[in-house]
């Protein structure tokens, strides 16, 4: 099965898009333009929009406390949500008669949230469902086998949050459990997802510069260069200091320019000290290389994606991973997206890890 490309997208029938709004569960039908920005960035999408008042009074609008937002696109016989959300802010222009609303995906629910409870009993994926729960939002949730508190190797029952509980929310707990176990988290629609955060491999959408409309090609020299991550911890239980590391390597060159990364982190297991440089060096060499490629509207890239760029005649025709997309549908202007993906250069390759003990 041939890959899918954006050269699909330019038949005469997908690009007839139209704006879908609704608020509060009710269809609004004089949308002018809408902005839904879709991340990979432990954050929540943000939308904003843009609505004609017609025959409507101001005060319909100006005297809601709370909306409930939901924005999407009806294009080529198909139609999909972009985002569902509520508003955080709200401006009337009376003049032009145009209302301007702006807001955050259902992960403010959770951003927004408090949070002083013990949790040290539970896993994080049974956090991660009941918090859900909580927020009005279905799970989607792998489920783990470790209680939390015996990631800080406690012998007994105790809050987990008592030191830090009161600058602590809810999404703030979601997004540390997530890195202790290696997950990624977050909310499309009204569900959270909490799973684990490995990538699929194989790139199902292909870039061609001649389908694009802008492509700008980005690259870290420091990042480019040889790469250690050293993690050091000392373990209570054991009574042992000790270090790990992971390396990447630039192929065909030497290691005179070095770059280290070096994280302190307390009470780890040997095992989990090299899981997490592990997850360091990955996390830091992704971001050397990015593309950002701006185009023609489409329904089906997203963040965490995976997607190929080819045809540049550069170095820069590797696999990507989407960290964000940007799309914009105007009534009169049509409908268009920028995206931003990154990966590290596929010449180099991590070398096997390192292990010792302090001295």
């Amino acid at each position: 099965m041939p890959r899918r490309g954006v050269a699909l997208l330019n038949n005469d029938l997908v690009r007839r898009p139209k704006l879908l709004v609704a608020v509060d569960g009710l269809a609004v039908d004089t949308a002018v333009s809408a902005r839904v920005l879709s991340n990979n960035y432990y954050a929540a999408d943000r939308f904003s929009l843009v609505v004609a008042l017609g025959n409507t009074p101001p005060a319909a609008w100006m005297s809601a406390d709370r909306m409930l937002v939901e924005i999407g696109v009806s294009m080529g016989g198909g139609t999909a949500s972009l985002i569902q959300g509520e508003a955080d802010q709200l401006e009337l222009d009376a003049m032009r008669r145009l209302v301007f609303l702006s807001g955050r995906d259902l992960t403010a629910r959770l951003i927004e949230a408090r949070t002083q409870e013990s949790f040290s009993n539970r896993t994080a994926s049974e956090i991660a469902t009941l918090l859900a729960g909580r927020r009005g939002l279905s799970a989607d949730v792998t489920a783990t086998s470790t209680p939390v508190g015996r990631y800080w190797q406690l012998q007994r029952d105790r809050i987990t949050l008592d030191l830090f509980s009161r600058a602590t929310t809810e999404w703030d707990l979601l997004v540390t459990l997530a890195g202790l176990e290696g997950f990624d988290v977050w909310v499309r629609g009204t569900t959270l997802h909490f799973r684990p955060g490995q990538q699929a491999s194989g790139a199902g959408f292909v870039l061609r510069p001649a389908d694009l409309t802008g492509l700008r090609l980005e690259r870290s020299l420091t990042l480019a260069r040889d790469i250690e991550v050293v993690v050091k911890s000392w373990n209570a239980r054991q009574q042992q200091a000790f270090i790990r590391t992971a390396r990447r390597r630039r192929g065909g060159r030497s290691g005179d320019q070095l770059q280290r990364y070096v994280y302190v982190v307390p009470n780890l297991t040997p095992d989990e000290a090299l899981k997490l440089a592990q997850r360091r060096l990955a996390e830091l060499t992704r971001h050397e290389r990015v593309v950002v490629a701006e185009m023609p509207g489409e329904l089906h890239l997203a963040p965490r994606m995976a997607l190929r760029l080819e045809g540049s005649n550069t170095d820069f025709d590797q696999e990507y991973w989407i960290d964000e997309v940007d799309r914009t549908l105007h009534v009169a202007r049509g409908f268009s997206q920028t995206v931003r993906a990154r990966n590290a250069s596929t010449g180099s390759q991590a070398t096997s890890p390192v292990s010792r003990l302090a001295g």
